[in-house]
């Protein structure tokens, strides 16, 4: 299995990063911060390595209906501030998002895409759901182990349309699981 180390440049690449932040909120605050936590490594990696960052994930079960509570807003700002960097939340509708809308301040170095689960596409595992995702990044990086069990679009299909990593924390998490 390709890690994202095995990716020689990564320079000003656009990496679709998925993710799970399907972290406990009550009352718009984040409860337990460990899934954040863990991700922070490779997050920093691709930053270190001058990647502009396209982060997707999803939260809780909105059924392919946009919820207002539940936006990924709250875990936009969480990151912000561990990560001490602004970041884009683009509540943009997905299927009409362009690899050129993102990044246009070139100062710009990660956006977060909108709960993917707003999408009935995501769960149904849609192919052209999956191919427009990989048509707005150069590479993708899987760092959500805990979804990757799942057929949805931004995990399964989405590998047959760009290349694809690893991310640390799956590569960690599938090291652990072959010492058992």
């Amino acid at each position: 299995m390709r890690n994202i180390k095995d990716e020689a440049n990564l320079n000003q690449k656009k990496v679709l990063l998925r993710l799970d932040l399907n972290v406990p909120l009550e009352n718009g605050v984040i409860a337990d911060t460990t899934r954040i936590d863990k991700i922070l490594p490779t997050i920093n990696y691709l930053l270190k390595n001058e990647a502009k960052i396209i982060i997707l994930s999803h939260f809780c079960r909105p059924k392919g209906k946009v919820v207002k509570e539940l936006s990924l807003k709250p875990i936009c700002n969480d990151l912000e501030k561990k990560l001490k960097t602004n970041i884009k939340l683009v509540t943009k509708n997905i299927k009409e998002i362009k690899s050129a809308d993102l990044f246009e301040d070139q100062n710009e170095k990660i956006v977060i895409l909108e709960n993917l689960r707003f999408y009935e596409e995501e769960e149904k595992n849609d192919n052209d759901f999956a191919k427009h995702l990989a048509k707005i990044a150069d590479i993708y990086v899987n760092d959500a182990f805990s979804c990757s069990h799942r057929a949805h679009a931004s995990i399964f299909k989405i590998t047959k349309f760009i290349s694809s990593y690893a991310g640390l924390q799956l590569k960690l998490e599938i090291e652990a699981l072959t010492k058992i």
